[in-house]
């Protein structure tokens, strides 16, 4: 009878422990289902003004007494008192309706943060067709613009990304605080104004290739490679096949095409650039590409943003993607692991600093 218990009681486990591991596998398929026709990501806004005035009144209450606070609200009460008297009289006497007297400028904030491919590109696309689908004349857009560049055809798509907003006449400002060079650069120039910090990398207005070639190290070990084309130029410079000098002539041909289109597209998108002083593939500093034009002005991205506070409604935009249930259970298992991982780490290192 004792057997008979304890065999109950373990098949009991076993079958609540399939039902639970049934469960979550439906959970999953389910889940991954759904998603295939349910939207793939959402936009947020932040309104930063907001933020701001969250984190000056943190900081009045940390840093002033009963008194003083009193005295400020009494002075912010006062003001606010008197900027509404002014918009009324201005609305009174220029007979303009209520909301275009009071409306500010707005200024839509984006972030591009480039790889080779630039990846990006996904994200800011949709972010530009929801700030097009509300911004007027009169706003702006900014971007904080990130990237050493990469590939030429991916970076020419986010190029065009940001031509949509030239097309319809908003203003555009681009925004370096690190570092816009080559395809960086190609997509900055699209913009009315480029403002960059003094150390932030610039230019680099050249084309780039380069590949290993296996093709000694194969004939050394008698193995033979085999390439078929149709078209003279089909394939040019090769990984394992003997490459000629009238394969890298028409290789560097193709470059020197892409370098030319290049220059073309900084020149029509930024006039006061001699392109010939500047595509040499050189890089600037901040402070040295004012002197060539390669930007307008030294600033960063917080000091612009900073000195508008006041006189525009500024908003943060963002496409944030949606994750499968698969793959929200997969990061917290990753950030578990990474917890676990740092944990032993610091406990190495403090048995190592204490031994």
């Amino acid at each position: 009878m004792e057997f008979l218990a304890e065999y109950g009681l373990f098949l009991a486990k076993a079958v609540t422990i399939v039902v639970a591991i049934g469960f979550l596998i439906g959970l999953v398929v389910s889940a991954g289902g759904k998603d295939k026709h349910a939207p793939r990501g959402e936009i947020e806004v932040r309104h930063l003004n907001n933020d701001y005035d969250e984190m000056r009144d943190t900081l009045k209450h940390a840093l002033l007494n009963d008194v003083e606070l009193k005295a400020e609200y009494k002075a912010e009460k006062k003001a606010a008192k008197e900027k509404a008297s002014a918009e009324k009289k201005a609305y009174k006497s220029k007979k303009e309706s209520k909301q275009e007297a009071t409306q500010k400028k707005r200024l839509f904030i984006l972030d591009f943060d480039g790889d080779m491919k630039a990846s990006a590109t996904a994200h800011l696309r949709e972010e530009i067709s929801a700030v097009l689908s509300m911004a007027q004349k009169d706003d702006e857009v900014l971007v904080r613009l990130e990237s050493g560049g990469g590939m030429v055809h991916s970076y020419g798509l986010a190029s065009s990304q940001l031509a949509r907003i030239a097309a319809k006449e908003i203003p555009l400002t681009v925004c370096v605080d690190k570092v816009a060079a080559s395809g960086g650069y190609m997509m900055a120039c699209v913009a009315d104004k480029i403002l960059a910090a003094p150390f932030a990398i610039i230019g680099s207005i050249g084309v780039v290739a380069q590949l290993p070639n296996f093709n000694r190290l194969l004939k050394k070990n008698d193995i033979d490679f085999e390439m078929l084309t149709a078209g003279e130029h089909k394939r040019t410079l090769t990984m394992f096949g003997e490459n000629t000098d009238k394969g890298r002539a028409k290789f560097m041909e193709d470059l020197e095409d892409t370098h030319a289109l290049f220059k073309e597209f900084v020149s029509e998108n930024r006039s006061v650039v001699d392109i010939n002083a500047v595509a040499s593939g050189d890089v600037w500093y901040g402070s040295r590409a004012v002197g060539v034009n390669l930007v307008d002005g030294l600033m960063t991205s917080d000091e612009y943003i900073n000195g508008q506070m006041d006189t525009a409604e500024i908003y943060s935009i963002s496409f944030e993607q949606k994750k499968t249930l698969p793959e929200k259970l997969g990061l917290a298992a990753q950030h578990t692991v990474d917890h676990v991982v740092m944990r032993w780490w610091q406990r190495s290192q403090s048995q190592r600093w204490f031994t």
